[in-house]
């Protein structure tokens, strides 16, 4: 066709070469390839379809960004049946972020499928991200909601999305609650109380106040296990409050 061998300038076998790419990528057979050719058309080139809309990947990587939120939601709305809508919100954002997009960009090696004018070195951090996410929204488009879920979960839920390592990596509950408290001017307590369980191993029962307000109560094989397993519930009770620094 004219369109790919104008935008591409390349023989047959590079045509060849992208589909048997984007096939490995994808773990599947892509129905239209001249969607995914779009997905990686930088604007630098230019080009036009027949109705003189500009032909680039900013338009799918607007409506991969738009699946790779609702599929992510929706993978943390089932695995997290405890988090509020701000928790979600926060967990979304993390495997969702920028940082996180392009580090999913570069170990598929996207980048070599990048047809532009510009000297690829050129290029800022984020092409990598950008064009994940248009590889996204490509195919949705061509294979539909199922397929676009299972290359989300393939590629990004199943080897990078750990709840736990997430919530580890940026914040500890206790830190988080005691720096809330600080900006409140709030005064906060964490006490060891007499732990009256019956289990082999020595436990520690912690409560925490909050300006004189028992806050929650917890208990753990070590007084620090106690303190940010406490430090969480309370987290969880005034997480509004926390999350928009309001009193």
């Amino acid at each position: 066709m004219k369109f790919s061998t104008k935008i591409f300038n390349s023989p047959p076998k590079m045509d060849g070469d992208f589909f048997l790419g984007i096939k490995r990528i994808l773990g599947f057979k892509p129905k239209d390839i001249e969607i995914y050719k779009k997905a990686f058309l930088h604007r630098s080139v230019n080009k036009r379809d027949a109705d003189g809309n500009p032909m680039n990947y900013e338009r799918l990587e607007f409506l991969g960004d738009a699946m790779l939120g609702t599929i992510i939601s929706k993978h943390l709305y089932s695995e997290v049946p405890e988090g509020d809508e701000g928790y979600l919100t926060k967990m979304r954002s993390k495997i969702v972020s920028r940082k996180h997009l392009n580090e999913l960009g570069k170990d598929l090696d996207l980048l070599r499928f990048v047809e532009s004018r510009i000297p690829k070195s050129h290029f800022g951090e984020n092409i990598h991200g950008n064009v994940f996410e248009a590889l996204v929204g490509a195919i949705y488009l061509d294979k539909g909601y199922p397929y676009c879920e299972k290359f989300i979960n393939d590629r990004v839920i199943e080897p990078y999305v750990d709840i736990e390592q997430l919530e580890g990596r940026v914040i500890s509950y206790k830190s988080l609650v005691i720096e809330w408290c600080q900006k409140q001017k709030k005064t906060f307590n964490y006490s060891v109380y007499e732990d009256t369980g019956k289990d082999e191993l020595k436990h520690f029962a912690v409560k925490l106040t909050i300006a004189d307000k028992m806050m929650a109560k917890a208990r753990a094989t070590s007084k620090k296990k106690a303190e940010e397993k406490a430090s969480r519930r309370a987290y969880f009770a005034l997480q509004s409050k926390i999350e928009s620094q309001q009193l």
